[in-house]
């Protein structure tokens, strides 16, 4: 028999609600098979959709699996802060008070607590170094660009696959009209530059036709891997913001710094937009 779940609705990398990324957060997990899960997330239609269970290694506060509407995901960025705002509005105490500890497929995600805002540790990647000619070749077509528009490219694979490619400013990027047909397992991006001064220093967009996701809002986890690949190359400064979103009418903002130690944190803003429960 289903039951009630607690459930929220979280708006995530926007200040401004509504603007940003949802990712739906049903809190009380248990007991639900990949299955159910699955047939939640598809329901909800929505690029993620997250379910919370007790960790299962102590040094983790709670445990996180994440569905697209397509399948699951080892880890995903947005998914990740809008579970722990969630768990946290929900009554979570993390052991240490400045910093959660989350645990997914791919290990355990530090979630930190500064300037107002929540941030997770980008996870190593698990595929790095440029894209295959041919592969390339299949994406430069798919967007309708020339090859020498690709200024560089790059595996940033932190789990769901992504690839991305650097074209000279945001406003190609923003141009982009992509024919996804072309390449229907992709799971890549395209980032560009804004012109220095600027609020923003670069315009990203993330699709993920792979994933049943035509083209992802703000996506936390390929910022997480692209700000991992410029700022180790000097490509971009150990701080900076990145603006996505925009041909989908959002306004979506995501911080990214780098510490001295080289760990990259991908911040944003995190709203509950909705909620109540889930009949489970």
């Amino acid at each position: 028999m289903p039951r009630a779940r607690p459930f929220a609705q979280v708006d995530v990398f926007s200040s401004t609600p509504y603007l940003g990324n949802p990712v739906a957060v049903v809190l009380d997990g248990t007991e639900l098979d990949d299955k159910a899960m699955q047939r939640v997330a598809r329901w909800t239609n929505l690029s993620e959709t997250t379910f919370l269970l007790p960790p299962s290694v102590p040094e983790a506060d709670y445990q996180v699996r994440i569905f697209t509407p397509g399948g699951e995901l080892p880890f995903a960025g947005h998914p990740t802060l809008g579970s722990a705002h969630a768990w946290l509005e929900h009554g979570g105490t993390p052991r240490d008070e400045d910093r959660i500890v989350q645990q997914c497929a791919v290990g355990l995600v530090k979630v930190r607590r500064s300037e107002g805002i929540l941030s997770f540790a980008a996870p190593p990647t698990q595929r790095s170094g440029d894209l295959e000619q041919e592969y390339l070749d299949q994406v430069v077509a798919a967007f309708g660009i020339d090859r020498d528009q690709v200024l560089a490219h790059q595996w940033v694979d932190n789990g769901p696959g992504w690839a991305v490619v650097q074209l000279a400013t945001a406003e190609e990027v923003l141009g982009l009209e992509p024919d996804l047909s072309r390449i229907p397992t992709a799971m890549v991006g395209a980032v560009g530059a804004y012109p220095p001064g600027s609020e923003h220093a670069f315009e990203l967009r993330t699709f993920a036709p792979g994933a049943g996701v035509t083209e992802d809002p703000v996506c936390g986890s390929m910022n997480a891997s692209v700000g991992q690949w410029l700022t180790s190359t000097g490509a971009a400064p150990a701080r900076y913001a990145v603006s996505q979103g925009a041909r989908l009418g959002r306004a979506g903002e995501i911080t990214i710094t780098a510490d001295s130690d080289g760990t990259v944190w991908v911040g944003g803003a995190t709203t509950t937009c909705l909620r109540g429960t889930a009949a489970l």
